[in-house]
């Protein structure tokens, strides 16, 4: 019979302490320019926030607009009415 020979599983190289990981740049900034930087990230989120309600808040009076004057088309009510008029004698 054929032997197969074992495949060697390469040795995972051990990971360095945390000590002697490679700064990041948080580590690198400052106290003060981080917290800046989060407030003007805060402010952007606020931002977009406040443009995504106006957007809604734009869409839905657009809705409002268009249903109030559908109300007010006689074709359109005559045609989405229902034809059974002898529950209303």
């Amino acid at each position: 019979m054929i032997e197969l020979a074992k495949k060697k599983k390469p040795a995972h190289a051990p990971r360095p302490a945390a000590s002697e990981a490679p700064a990041t740049l948080k580590d690198l900034l400052s106290s003060d320019v981080l917290e800046k930087l989060k407030a003007q990230g805060d402010a952007l989120k606020a931002e977009e926030n406040d443009k995504k309600e106006a957007a809604r808040k734009a869409v839905e009076d657009q809705r409002k607009a268009e249903q109030k004057r559908l109300e007010n088309d006689f074709a359109h009510l005559l045609e989405n009415s229902s034809q059974d008029w002898h529950k209303f004698k």
